[in-house]
């Protein structure tokens, strides 16, 4: 019996006219001592290590159908704040930050959406000796400088497929941009945590996941994959997006496709978890 008797989603790729939109009144934008940020949160075991602010930008120029908080897509669903405001939340829990091991997490949405207000932030942090990471997809890592790139200490990257097809079906956007930032940290000697979702019936197929994995152990700098398995907890936050979520019926992975996906990367000296 297959893994994962679920057909693939017949729509070529979501619909991406809002996306677009979003991505140019990013570009629009003048003022960047304010963000949209759409929430925050205190974490510990995710989004890097330690415990860690997690500040949640709003807005994204890409449409994953697996996207679990589509309420982050627009900016304007976001509230502005200065960077010294965001900064005063920060400082507040620097001690335990600090003590842990952790730092702050900047993610989306797509934080590079508002890639200098983001900057602006990680510099104070790094000033004050506080862990930056970056949660990101990569589609617009293209607008950090190599000296950006020296102010994040970890880059949590979103490669949600390997092969180009799939990646366009996935979310609406191509994978070449993510591969060349990907590549470009590599050269740098940047951190990475390779972050890959897998989605029955979408993003499981062997070749696809061997394109990723391939790719992967080419790479410097990566400490470790985390293959994050679907699940529906967004599903209730789609219906006021007014876009068709076509993953209405796909399970979360079976224990058996997990173990071969994690086998996959494994196979190539990658550490999985």
């Amino acid at each position: 019996m297959p893994d994962n008797p679920v057909p693939v989603p017949l729509l070529a790729s979501p619909p991406m006219e809002v996306a677009d939109e979003e991505m140019a009144a990013a570009d629009r934008i003048v003022d960047h001592t304010t963000g949209s940020v759409h929430s925050w949160d205190l974490v510990t075991g995710a989004d890097g290590p330690g415990t860690r602010m997690a500040l949640f930008m709003a807005g994204c120029g890409m449409r994953c159908q697996f996207c679990q908080n589509p309420d982050t897509w627009r900016m304007r669903d976001g509230r502005r704040h200065t960077v010294d405001e965001v900064m005063v939340k920060v400082v507040r829990y620097e001690k335990v930050l600090k003590v842990s091991g952790g730092g702050i997490t900047i993610s989306g949405g797509e934080p590079l959406l508002q890639a200098k207000f983001v900057m602006e932030v990680f510099r104070r942090c790094q000033a004050l000796g506080i862990h930056t990471a970056l949660d990101t997809a990569g589609l617009l890592g293209a607008r950090l400088s190599d000296a950006d790139l020296e102010e994040i200490d970890l880059v949590l990257l979103d490669i949600k497929s390997g092969l180009p097809e799939t990646y366009a079906r996935v979310t609406g956007r191509p994978l070449q941009p993510t591969l060349d930032f990907a590549r470009r940290l590599s050269d740098l000697g940047r951190t990475m945590w390779i972050r890959f979702v897998l989605v029955p019936g979408l993003t499981d197929a062997v070749d696809n996941v061997d394109a990723v994995a391939d790719f992967v152990a080419t790479l410097d700098g990566v400490e470790r994959v985390e293959v994050l398995p679907f699940h529906q907890l967004g599903r209730d936050k789609w219906a006021a997006t007014g876009e068709p979520y076509l993953l209405e019926d796909t399970p979360t992975p079976s224990h058996e496709l997990l173990d071969r996906v994690r086998g996959q990367f494994a196979a190539r000296g990658i550490t999985v978890m």
